[in-house]
């Protein structure tokens, strides 16, 4: 076992995979990388709101150069009348998310033509609570070059395909108008998240098409209701796969590289699931932002 370890150092590579359901500061912001991986991101009974924030990033050109910056143009809800500290934590929220939506830097030019991306990351604040960011990146409707914009859906609920579902009907739903969004996610506020293996179903008008059902099942095993395995037997050899559980059972420093920001995701959070029941108990950054790539020199164990 120890030799297999020694055999994954520094990086794995994977090749590009189909994007599908997926399934994750700098200076001030309170969400850090994340130290520990406490608790199974499944573990939810039922019961609790579906989400915190939905929110819509876009690229703005930044006042000085060619450059683009990724900003927060969107935001359900807003959040009024909050406590001082309250209001602070959220200002340092909103102010980490946008990099993690964009993690591959802001050199964008204008697109005719771009792959939908479906992708999640993960913030951990300071006393150890976790939020999950669940991303839409594509290229929004319209005719001539354009930017793409990520729809992102902040919880601290762990189930990737059932958000990569909800994300399915924002993005019909933003292709109409923003007007439209509004009463399909209050009504998913006011919802509280199933139970394992059971649905909430809502009603959703929508204009020219009429009043929906939208039904949402909850995984009837919630332990790796949050994890989707095939990308990584997609992209790794079997014996690839050994590697990477030798390595993360030795608490080695794992990195992972891909093309895609849906590959990497699915793939990270797959290999991590590989130590069910145990957990990675170490630094924990399934997608890292360009700006914190001076994470890889911790001396730590990371993943």
């Amino acid at each position: 076992m120890d030799g297999l370890g020694r055999r994954l150092r520094a990086s794995l590579r994977l090749k590009r995979g189909h994007g599908g359901p997926s399934q994750n500061n700098p200076g001030e912001a309170v969400p850090e990388p994340e130290r520990t991986q406490e608790q199974s991101l499944s573990s939810f009974a039922g019961g609790q709101h579906f989400f915190e924030y939905l929110l819509v990033v876009s690229l703005k050109k930044k006042r000085s150069g060619d450059d683009y910056e990724p900003t927060i143009t969107y935001q359900f809800p807003k959040r009024e009348n909050l406590l001082r500290g309250q209001q602070e934590e959220e200002e340092r929220l909103l102010k980490a998310i946008p990099l993690f939506c964009f993690p591959d830097g802001n050199e964008w030019a204008t697109l005719t033509d771009y792959p939908r991306e479906t992708f999640s990351f993960v913030l951990t604040n300071v006393d150890g609570s976790r939020k999950i960011g669940y991303c839409r990146r594509l290229l929004p409707a319209g005719p001539g070059p354009r930017l793409p914009k990520v729809y992102c859906i902040i919880s601290c609920i762990g189930c990737f395909g059932l958000f990569s579902k909800i994300l399915d009907e924002v993005e019909k739903r933003h292709q109409i108008s923003m007007a439209v969004i509004y009463p399909f996610m209050q009504g998913l506020r006011e919802a509280a998240f199933p139970a394992p293996g059971k649905t909430v179903t809502l009603k959703s008008f929508i204009p020219d098409s009429g009043t929906e059902f939208i039904s949402l099942t909850r995984p009837l095993d919630s332990h790796l209701e949050h994890v989707d395995f095939s990308a990584l037997l997609h992209c790794l050899h079997f014996e690839q796969i050994i590697q990477i559980f030798a390595s993360a059972v030795l608490e080695r420093k794992i990195i992972f590289l891909a093309e895609g920001l849906s590959t990497l995701s699915q793939c990270i959070h797959a290999a991590a699931a590989l130590l069910y029941p145990f957990s990675w108990a170490h630094t924990y950054i399934p997608v890292v932002p360009e700006s914190l790539l001076a994470t890889v020199c911790c001396p730590t164990p990371f993943m």
